[in-house]
């Protein structure tokens, strides 16, 4: 299987969907480099897009078509100021033009260059997309189909894998694979993970890059318990995880979020705060997704409040003093559960639902936490099998197509129910186990495939159908 790296799981982008808005924002970003690369861009005159399956079906709860004119102004999830994100789609619109690739200026009213087709499904993925461009006479000079296959991972149809591609130390294609290269070599499962990291860059970016991840994983949390309002798309949901921090009540000041963390880790919090606490992080994250935020897809936008609540509660309620060596342990760990479950099944709600969002992230965070507390590889392998586990089955069933209701309490549950996977495995004997990771991922697989297609992110089944919105969004 292609290596994947820590780095393609936790990647830094904007919210509310990494399948429905940083796929399609990086596929338009494809698109015109592959103009470019061919001599086209010049002479582009105007540009279409064609939007599949799920992406059609909920992609205006997503923001797929802010994100496809995003892509196609050249613009970068990881660097575009939070307030471009929606302001720049809606001088497009204005003005019926927008510049490819930040450059050429082409014709392009999104109400007629967006074509939704609610009906139709590309065979590749649920998640289809065709970009086209048109010269100056409506020729089409290029055409192109894509796939957004979750996570902000994206799949040019017809292309082929890399001939060469890098050859880790430790590859890993199960977690089976991972444990039994723990155990030769006498490691943590972050030091086999670091190892194969070293093949794309040298440690000291690797370092740096996770530590990066972590401050936005930071700053997002802060901001959400900072920010009130409603947040966008006509549900008219509230955000609540400010009055949820305002009441739990902080013993110190603090003017930034540096401050903020250390009075955290100075407070003396008991259990029933603390679990408020965790519900609070998640809930912040996740209000920040939903509202355009800057966040990070950890596995997947729509699960991105797991990783940064755990790793919240791992910071500053274990009583332990953590370091930033323990958080790139962290993220190592967490990263490669994470693209164990990619090879093995999916981390697309389209593809497999909510199980493969909420559930692949409660897994990462699960057994990322137990290996910091001190647990072995492989009971940080059984935590994340207990985790997962306990989320099988769980459908993708967004009300108005939109990442906010179930999904940011959702978030809140599943890492609740890391930290629990996490308690379990550290007083468990791994060897006594009756399901071992491999078997659980096998088993979300033959259920994501057994599972109706309503429940995969379209917004026709579960509480989408059964819950009456004024404004629907899909």
């Amino acid at each position: 299987m292609e290596p994947i790296s820590v780095f393609d799981m936790l990647k830094i982008g904007v919210g509310p969907s990494s399948s429905h808005t940083l796929g399609p924002w990086r596929a338009a970003e494809r698109f015109w480099k592959e103009l470019q690369a061919k001599g086209l861009l010049d002479a582009t005159h105007s540009a279409k897009a064609h939007l599949y399956g799920s992406l059609a079906l909920t992609g205006i709860g997503h923001g797929t078509d802010i994100a496809v004119l995003l892509g196609l102004c050249g613009q970068d999830p990881e660097t575009i100021p939070v307030e471009e994100v929606q302001r720049l789609p809606k001088r497009i619109a204005e003005q019926h033009s927008l510049r490819l690739g930040g450059s050429r200026p082409i014709s392009f009213d999104p109400a007629k260059a967006i074509e939704f087709h609610f009906s139709e499904r590309l065979p590749g993925h649920a998640n289809g997309l065709i970009f086209e461009a048109f010269d100056e006479r409506g020729g089409r000079l290029y055409d192109a189909t894509y796939y957004s296959v979750g996570g902000g991972f994206v799949v040019k149809e017809g292309e082929e894998p890399e001939e060469n591609p890098v050859r880790l130390p430790y590859p890993v294609a199960t977690a089976r694979e991972l444990e039994q290269h723990c155990a030769t070599a006498g490691t943590a499962i972050w030091q086999v993970v670091l190892e194969n990291e070293k093949t794309w860059r040298p440690e000291a970016e690797v370092r740096k890059g996770l530590l990066r991840i972590w401050s936005v994983m930071k700053a997002c949390i802060y901001r959400g318990c900072h920010t009130r309002g409603l947040l966008p798309g006509g549900l008219e949901v509230s955000r609540r995880a400010a009055d949820i921090h305002d009441k739990l009540r902080l013993p110190c000041t603090y003017s930034d979020a540096e401050e903020w963390v250390r009075c955290l880790i100075r407070s003396d919090v008991e259990f029933s705060k603390i679990l408020k606490w965790i519900g609070c992080f998640a809930m912040a994250v996740n209000e920040e997704n939903a509202n355009f935020g800057r966040i990070v897809t950890a596995p997947t936008n729509g699960a991105a409040g797991v990783i940064p609540a755990v790793l919240m509660y791992y910071l500053c309620f274990t009583g332990k003093k953590v370091t930033d060596e323990d958080i790139v342990r962290f993220l190592l760990v967490a990263g490669e559960i994470g693209s164990i479950f990619k090879k093995g099944s999916t981390i697309s709600a389209a593809m497999g639902g909510c199980q493969a969002e909420i559930g692949v992230s409660s897994s990462m965070a699960a057994a990322a936490l137990t290996e910091g507390l001190g647990g072995s590889p492989a009971q940080a392998l059984m935590a994340a099998e207990i985790a997962m586990e306990h989320h099988l089955g769980l459908t993708c069933d967004p009300i108005g197509g939109l990442v906010q209701v179930p999904c940011i309490e959702r978030n809140s549950m599943g890492a609740v129910k890391a930290i629990t996977a996490a308690s379990i495995a550290i007083e468990s004997d791994p060897k006594k186990a009756r399901v071992h990771l491999d078997e659980c991922i096998k088993t979300m697989w033959e259920t994501a495939q057994d599972m109706n297609t309503k429940y995969k992110e379209t917004s026709q089944g579960g509480l989408a159908v059964n819950i009456s919105i004024k404004v629907p969004e899909c």
